[in-house]
């Protein structure tokens, strides 16, 4: 007969290091998804509760409640990733220069490239933080996921404008402008 074991790996007040853990400061990110479960329970306590508050409805509410806050943090985790991509890729552009070869031009095509799919894939990312029930509002985080990726298409076609990839001056057009003929021409004569 196999013995059967298990670790319990939480903390109670009586172990040797709880005091220790507890005076540590809270993890990057921890006060953001604090606040906003807080903020989340705050907005359903506004709504109103509902009738027959038994302990059992109580503790599935509190769950939801941080479930939803969750789904919010993790939302804008993603809504903020493309504003890292911005600096590393303004730094690979920089680094490239603005003469045409290989690398500039498959960095540039990177980011412009990079942006319209995120854009257009933005129903894919959010997919998993959406709520059938509609309690998981992700307006917010697409705001800003578009936002960010806007800003950096713009990074991109700046950097194509300084490569003169872009039809930005006068004379980039001078091949459509239509040079009239002269019928007639008259010539007046100096007079010395």
């Amino acid at each position: 007969m196999a013995t059967k074991w298990s670790v319990d790996l939480n903390l109670k007040e009586a172990d040797v290091g709880y005091t220790l853990l507890q005076q540590c400061p809270t993890p990057y990110g921890m006060k953001k998804l604090n606040a906003l479960e807080k903020q989340v329970e705050a907005e359903t306590n506004y709504s109103g509760r509902s009738s027959g508050d038994g302990a059992e409805k109580g503790t599935m509410s509190s769950i939801e409640r941080t479930l939803i806050a969750r789904k919010k943090a993790k939302a804008m985790a993603i809504a903020t990733a493309p504003g890292k991509q911005i600096m590393m890729n303004g730094f690979m552009m920089y680094m490239s220069g603005k003469s045409l070869n290989l690398f500039s031009i498959s960095i540039t095509s990177m980011a412009l490239l990079s942006p319209l799919k995120a854009i257009f894939n933005m129903g894919i990312a959010f997919k998993p933080f959406e709520d059938p029930d509609g309690k998981v509002d992700l307006q917010t985080a697409k705001l800003a996921y578009i936002a960010l990726n806007l800003l950096w298409l713009i990074v991109g076609l700046y950097k194509m404008s300084n490569m003169r990839l872009l039809p930005t001056t006068s004379a980039d057009w001078s091949g459509s402008v239509v040079w009239k003929e002269m019928l007639e021409g008259s010539n007046i004569p100096a007079s010395w």
